[in-house]
């Protein structure tokens, strides 16, 4: 496994991850965890588009990302792994799959979603995976792009919600 990004973004490909990410990364493979999109032709058409030319797409459920990934399919291409939530990357961990650390991008505000910072609301089933990840010795760390400073996440969180 030639994993080189983990990333939560709830936009999953776009101008941050396709122009920034993905090329500081050098990432040649896009991997997007979602198992709704897998049966959207026309979700999957655009995250199509919006990833570079130059690198590759793929659009898993976990199951089938964990097995692909263990089973080194895709050699020694550089992957950047894309969720919209955290549960997906636990799910990826407990099928086997090494992960060090998680990027926590955006992450939108809904009508039951608490604030971190601006760009990152959790539910509080993302509060009780994010305890999990960070249990299980992943480093979570937040950083909207490459040229801004990462913070810690845990301690992002910690700050904002009262336990």
């Amino acid at each position: 496994m030639n994993i080189v990004g983990v990333r939560i973004d709830g936009r999953l490909v776009h101008g941050q991850v396709a122009n920034l990410w993905t090329p500081k990364l050098q990432a040649d493979r896009i991997i997007v965890l979602d198992e709704q999109i897998i049966n959207d032709n026309i979700q999957k058409s655009g995250l199509r588009m919006a990833t570079p030319r130059t690198t590759h797409l793929s659009v898993l459920d976990y199951k089938t990302a964990a097995d692909h990934l263990l089973n080194d399919r895709y050699g020694t291409q550089r992957l950047l792994l894309v969720a919209k939530r955290p549960k997906e990357f636990l799910d990826l961990i407990d099928e086997g799959v090494k992960i060090d650390s998680i990027n926590v991008g955006t992450m939108s505000q809904t009508n039951t979603t608490q604030m971190i910072t601006k760009q990152i609301n959790v539910e509080q089933e993302d509060i009780r995976v994010f305890d999990e990840l960070n249990a299980k010795g992943v480093h979570l760390f937040a950083q909207l792009n490459p040229s801004v400073e990462a913070h810690d996440f845990m301690k992002l969180l910690n700050d904002k919600i009262n336990r």
